[in-house]
């Protein structure tokens, strides 16, 4: 009996190999003609690199078409399966191709392809398709709603198309359309508005186990019900950052094995039923705004990465069987939030662990562990914690730690190396922002140094140079910054056989030690920035690809080779120093260099045309406050590739290059405090990037207009035309192509910034800066905010009212119109002016009442209107009570606090000025009569050289008045009076005349 069913078994195995090898060959040994005919009608369409489209070669007529690369057919020869993806396939894809006449197809994969088409909406045509995937296919535009009529497809695969968008109006019923949809990933695709309704739909999907949709701009509230889909096991919808959402409770059969909600705003506690997903591999909630203690997880113990960093998560991780069980565990992140407490041993009995990342919370204490030296630990971060007194023992067990930072903690002084240096495999070390001021390593330990490439001991009040630093003979970074090391930089750091970037700004060093023959080639980035080095400067420091020797005292002159040295030199600041010689023309041979600064030195001498030619590379050229003369060089290159452009405080005089005019992203223009002539710069209407633009203190004249500037400057950030001639009416037509003041917008600034450099969290940047007078005073912006927005037209001669169009600038900070001949009122829209801090409309001939919106401004910290015609009371009940007397003198109509209460009551706080005449402008016919009897009081009358003499009030509002005349009269002795430095100028000017 045995026997036989053996026999009878091997029979139908027979049979049944037979008839599956015979609809092998039927479909491998023909191929329909219809079939063949699409996949080549297909082919034919279709734009081909013959480099790449391999599979789509083997497409010809020599060989059945269910043998050719990427297609595969079933029993009966027709095709099931076209597998195209990765082809370099361009051009379009439309409804007419052949390919939505392949009915039998189930399998189709267009991935990683470049056609440059939207989605055909005969995709429905394709009625037996189960799998579709167009990762980065390169589609566009809207996706049909007949893709989610497919209602046989199990994945839907649409992910990292980012030119792709979905209106989610009728998106609900569509997906609810997908009843055997298991995996959907939809990745970067643009989903538009809020989808209350069809997330609610992805609850009906009975068997969805894959949901991805990560940076789609989902918004509204995610229901957390979806989470407890039973079915469910993998869910990302990460970076979405206007999408909120919570956990419930996770069910106990459930069947999570990732999730992903990083960089959305998810909040609210954690529950403990984290502990339930006893499948669950990969979970990152980072960036958002969890709060409460991390549950226990020790029941996830095929947990392998674990990212909460970037929340509010608090308590502490004493729970001993928080981590306990886990043996999959290699990656956890939870940096940036605010636990607190001792770092359990636990945590480094995981035998897989591989990454612990715990910076920037409130770790006081590092627990004891021991029989852990095979560990697999190499990244160890610490950073920004509470730990004190010596570095942990314990941590000299973790043999295979390559990374460590215990940097901003509190560890003193007591710390020695040797410990640390037993680590054979560390090559990176973190120690600054402590309280080490002395380090030590012994000599017997010295020859373990070796492995180290990168030492942060930043800001750690070292006095001296650690003399163990010479023997880190594999050293590659070395930052020293931020600290009191004083005396002379020790000959034998440049002899470091591979140094790439050293650091050693921010100290006491006044001296470099020579000689400098022999040095090491490799040395990439040199930072000696704010120390206290003087003398020369040597050639060799020239060779590196980033020099920052600001902030010193070098002197003499700059080499007159100086750019044979730099071949390879793109970043050269020798800005702040005591340099007294002429930009040497071999410096325009340093033909890689991309910022310049030499700003605040003593350097004299024309600029060399040549140097304009360097635009072609150079983004940042920065001359100013040094002693230039001659003309700015026209020369500027046609592919001027200039970002930044700062002349101001120097001697430069002419007009200004039109060569600027090539250079098409120019971001800042500063020329201010010079001698520069010429009407408004018009040729630089064109430069759309413009966002500073700094003409301040030179001899610009007449009118300012353009033609077409009604679309001048959408960027447009700071304007400073203060003390020129301009003259005519402020112009309406540039203010309306100012869009970046118009707009409101609170979201984040960032800084105008052209270089950055970062090697290993050691920056070396330039940043713009320029000078804005605010609320009376100068003020230097190092880092110019993009939403700090700034207008100062004062000192000029405009005439006219006040352009309602000024009133549309929402964003605008300060507004300085001040010293000139505007007339009418002050716009009862000045309440349009929500940011305004500071407002200087003085010594103008405005009129009329002082409007009770500009009582609005909740920010205004600065006010001046004196010196006009306003009439009326001041608004009270507001902040302008809060303003000193002298913001409304000189308006003889005004009254009420903080001026008189009422007008009868006498003289106001100060006397009134004398009525002025009208005047047209600066430069107006003087009225004799009105001068000689001014000039007679001053020389003669006793009844009024008393209150001068003793009422102080009285003096300073005389002189004040006394200036008024006289600037009328000689309107540039105003000028220098304001480059010069202010009062003690003015006295020598009057006392001279």
């Amino acid at each position: 009996m045995k026997i036989q069913r053996i026999f009878l078994l091997l029979v139908v195995i027979s049979i049944i190999h037979c008839t599956f090898l015979n609809h092998m060959n039927v479909a491998a040994g023909l191929c329909l003609d219809d079939q063949r005919s699409l996949l080549l009608q297909f082919k034919n369409n279709l734009t081909l690199d013959p480099q790449y489209s391999t599979k789509l070669n083997s497409w010809n007529e020599s060989i059945p078409c269910c043998a050719w690369s990427g297609v595969t057919c079933d029993h009966d020869a027709h095709v099931i399966a076209l597998d195209l993806s990765e082809q370099n396939i361009q051009g379009a894809l439309d409804n007419s191709s052949s390919l939505f006449s392949l009915h039998h197809l189930q399998f189709l994969n267009l991935a990683f392809n470049s056609f440059n088409s939207s989605i055909p909406s005969e995709f429905n045509k394709l009625e037996n398709l189960t799998h579709l995937n167009l990762v980065v296919a390169g589609f566009v535009g809207q996706v049909p709603a007949e893709i989610f009529q497919l209602t046989r497809l199990v994945t839907l695969d649409l992910s990292g198309s980012y030119y792709l968008k979905l209106d989610n109006s009728n998106l609900g019923k569509l997906v609810q359309n997908l009843t055997n949809i298991r995996s959907m990933r939809l990745d970067g695709v643009s989903i538009s508005g809020e989808g209350h309704e069809w997330y609610n739909s992805l609850l009906l999907l009975p068997h969805l186990q894959e949901l991805s949709m990560s940076g789609c701009g989902l918004m509204g509230t995610f229901p957390p019900e979806i989470f407890q889909i039973t079915t469910l096991s993998y869910i990302d919808i990460s970076g979405n950052e206007d999408l909120h959402g919570s956990f419930l409770d996770f069910p106990l059969n459930g069947s999570l094995h990732t999730i992903i909600v990083s960089d959305t705003k998810f909040s609210g506690i954690l529950p403990s039923s984290f502990s339930k997903l006893t499948e669950l591999k990969k979970m990152d909630l980072s960036h958002n705004n969890f709060i409460g203690q991390i549950p226990s997880l020790s029941k996830a113990k095929k947990l392998a990465y674990l990212d909460l960093s970037l929340n509010s998560l608090s308590g502490s991780l004493s729970s001993p069987a928080q981590f306990e069980g886990m043996q999959s565990l290699y990656h956890i992140d939870l940096s940036n939030n605010s636990i607190s407490g001792s770092i359990p041993s636990s945590l480094f009995m995981i035998p897989s662990l591989e990454d612990v990342l715990l910076s920037n919370n409130q770790f006081d204490k590092f627990g004891d562990f021991t029989n852990i030296s095979s560990s697999k630990l190499g990244y160890l971060d610490l950073s920004g914690n509470n730990l004190s007194g010596s570095i942990p023992a314990s941590i000299i067990q973790l043999s295979a730690l390559n990374d460590l930072d215990l940097s901003f903690n509190k560890f003193n002084r007591t710390m020695l190396l040797d410990a640390l240096m037993n680590l054979k495999s560390l090559w990176s070390l973190g120690l600054s922002f402590n309280d080490i001021d002395d380090v030590s390593v012994t000599k017997v330990e010295l020859s373990s140094c070796s492995k180290i490439e990168m030492l942060h001991m930043a800001s750690c009040k070292l006095k001296t140079f650690p003399g163990f630093l010479r023997y880190l003979s594999k050293i590659l970074l070395l930052d020293l910054s931020n600290n009191q090391i004083q005396g002379t930089i020790p000959n034998w750091i440049w002899r470091l056989p591979h140094i790439f970037n050293l650091n050693v700004s921010y100290n006491l060093l006044d001296n470099l030690e020579g000689p400098f023959e022999k040095l090491n080639s490799f040395v990439d980035i040199v930072n000696l920035r704010f120390n206290q080095l003087q003398g020369p400067i040597p050639g060799f420091l020239f060779h590196p690809s980033v020099v920052d020797c600001s902030n010193n005292n070098f002197s003499s002159v700059i080499p007159t080779d100086i750019g044979h040295y730099m071949s390879r030199t793109i970043y050269l600041s020798l800005a702040n120093n005591n340099l007294n010689s002429s930009i040497p023309h071999s410096l325009c041979n340093a033909s890689e260099l991309q910022v310049l600064d030499l700003s605040h030195n003593k350097i004299s001498g024309k600029i060399p045309h040549c140097l304009m030619k360097l635009g072609k590379t150079l983004g940042v050229l920065n001359l100013g406050s040094n002693k230039l003369t001659g003309h700015i060089p026209d020369t500027f290159p046609s592919s001027c590739a200039l970002q930044t452009i700062v002349l101001n405080g120097n001697q430069l005089a002419g007009t200004l290059s039109t060569s600027l005019e090539h250079c098409t992203t120019l971001e800042v223009l500063h020329v201010g405090r010079n001698g520069i002539v010429g009407g408004f710069p018009c040729f630089l209407s064109d430069i759309s990037t413009l966002r500073v633009l700094v003409l301040r203190s030179n001899k610009f004249h007449g009118p300012v207009r353009c033609p077409g500037d009604h679309k001048v400057w959408n960027k447009i950030q700071i304007v400073d035309m203060a003390f020129n001639n301009f003259n005519g009416e402020i112009p309406v037509k540039l203010l309306r192509g100012w869009k970046n003041m118009i707009s409101n917008d609170d979201g984040e600034s960032s800084q105008i910034e052209y270089f950055g450099y970062n090697y290993r969290q050691m920056d070396v940047y330039y940043r713009d800066s320029v000078t804005v007078t605010s609320k009376g005073q100068e003020m230097e912006l190092i880092k110019i905010r993009t939403i700090f927005t700034s207008i100062d037209f004062s000192h000029n001669q405009f005439e006219g009212p006040i352009p309602k169009e000024l009133m549309d600038f929402k964003s605008l900070h300060l507004l300085n119109l001040s010293h000139n001949a505007l007339s009418g009122q002050i716009p009862s829209s000045i309440g349009n002016l929500s940011q305004l801090e500071s407002l200087d409309l003085s010594m103008n001939s405005l009129e009329g009442e002082i409007p009770t919106e500009l009582a609005n401004l909740n920010f205004l910290s600065y006010l001046n209107l004196s010196f006009n015609h306003l009439t009326g009371r001041i608004p009270t009940g507001t902040q302008l009570q809060t303003f000193e007397a002298s913001s409304f003198e000189g308006n003889d109509g005004l009254y009420g606090p903080p001026l008189t209460k009422t007008p009868n009551d006498g003289m106001h706080l100060l006397p009134p000025a004398p009525e002025m005449p009208p005047c047209e402008s600066l430069a107006c016919e003087v009225h004799w009569d009105l001068v000689s009897a001014e000039l007679g009081l001053v020389f003669g009358l006793g009844s009024i050289i008393g209150p001068l003499l003793f009422w102080k009030k009285w003096r300073m509002r005389y002189c004040q008045f006394l200036d008024k005349i006289l600037c009328r009269i000689f309107p540039q002795l105003c000028h220098e009076y304001e480059r010069r430095g202010g009062q003690t100028y003015r006295v020598l000017v009057w006392r001279r005349y």
